[in-house]
């Protein structure tokens, strides 16, 4: 994220980081690392992983509904806010 300026200044979206040890601040975040544990063992060097293997991954977590979401799956309001930019 060291573009999140660029970043929000494009989407209108702000980019809000966690305080260095301090998880509980965003729940959402260690929700995800739990997840993808399932996938890639902590330490794990990703750098060698395809672009296919880390999309097979990531289409099912986008995938499943979250309650933070009120159901809906991540995948969702990603569209919706991409319609809405352009």
């Amino acid at each position: 994220m060291a573009k999140h300026r660029d970043f929000t200044l494009t989407t209108v979206i702000l980019v809000d980081f966690c305080d260095p040890h301090k998880p509980w601040q965003h729940g959402s975040n260690e929700n995800t690392n739990r997840l993808l544990r399932q996938y890639f063992l902590k330490g794990m060097d990703l750098t060698n992983l395809s672009q296919a293997k880390l999309d097979a991954v990531a289409r099912p977590l986008n995938e499943r509904p979250r309650k933070t979401l009120i159901c809906e799956t991540p995948a969702e309001p990603y569209r919706q806010c991409v319609k809405s930019i352009g």
